[in-house]
């Protein structure tokens, strides 16, 4: 798997939220974006999984271009998952059928299947216990795991994770990190938009500071947060004291 952004525009109204941003994104690669509220980070995910049309410029997987006008982006959507900060599961569905309604309304699986799949990866991510849950009785950690493994179940080649931390309380970030963590371990790819320095820091194979539509730097981790060459990304990193 290759993902690529050729000088990729995005404007809404009168305002370039994406102004010309490249990017290569190799297998396996863990990335994250970093930079100020507005900077794109999260347009930016959005373009790459189709739910935003870009204006101009072109978005290639495996060299071919997903980004063409009147393109069906459902394909596509199998192989890059997406996790928002707001958890959105069905609160009328158990934390099983969250997992399994695409399993089989989109892939075709069989209820068995599908379950089977559904109660592996609960099992991997320690959610097994909530498999007949609801929404409403997990905690918004929870949400957020059962959020990601609903992704995982499409068995994406890339995920992409927009804020996953931003709308939780402090003490229930780490059981969502740790579970990055994991994914990680596997060795799928992943795309990160996130205000967790550290953790960004820590998971990442390469960290992309955003500005003004732009990729203004990007390097490895230990690089970019301890000897930044651009002075707006240090600049950043002061206001977040770093």
């Amino acid at each position: 798997m290759k993902l690529e952004l050729r000088d990729v525009r995005k404007s809404f109204g009168s305002r370039a939220v994406l102004a010309g941003l490249d990017l290569k994104v190799s297998a396996g690669e863990v990335v994250s974006f970093i930079g100020s509220s507005g900077s794109g980070k999260t347009t930016l995910l959005r373009c790459i999984n189709l739910l935003e049309p870009i204006d101009d410029g072109t978005i290639l997987l495996d060299g071919d271009e997903i980004s063409k006008i009147g393109l069906d982006p459902n394909p596509i959507r199998r192989r890059i998952g997406i996790v928002f900060q707001s958890f959105n599961l069905f609160p009328h569905m158990s934390v099983q059928r969250n997992i399994t309604l695409a399993l089989t309304q989109v892939l075709g699986k069989q209820d068995d299947e599908a379950n089977e799949i559904a109660k592996s990866l609960l099992t991997r991510f320690a959610l097994a216990d909530k498999i007949d849950s609801y929404p409403d009785q997990l905690s918004g950690g929870q949400q957020q795991r059962v959020a990601i493994v609903r992704a995982l179940a499409m068995s994406p080649e890339v995920m992409l994770l927009d804020e996953i931390t931003s709308a939780l309380d402090p003490e229930l970030v780490g059981e969502v990190l740790d579970v990055v963590r994991e994914l990680k371990g596997s060795g799928i790819t992943m795309l990160i938009a996130t205000h967790e320095m550290k953790f960004a820091q820590e998971i990442s194979d390469r960290v992309c500071f955003l500005d003004g539509g732009r990729i203004a730097e990007q390097g490895q981790p230990q690089q970019l947060f301890t000897n930044p060459s651009d002075e707006r990304t240090r600049q950043f990193l002061r206001r977040v004291n770093f």
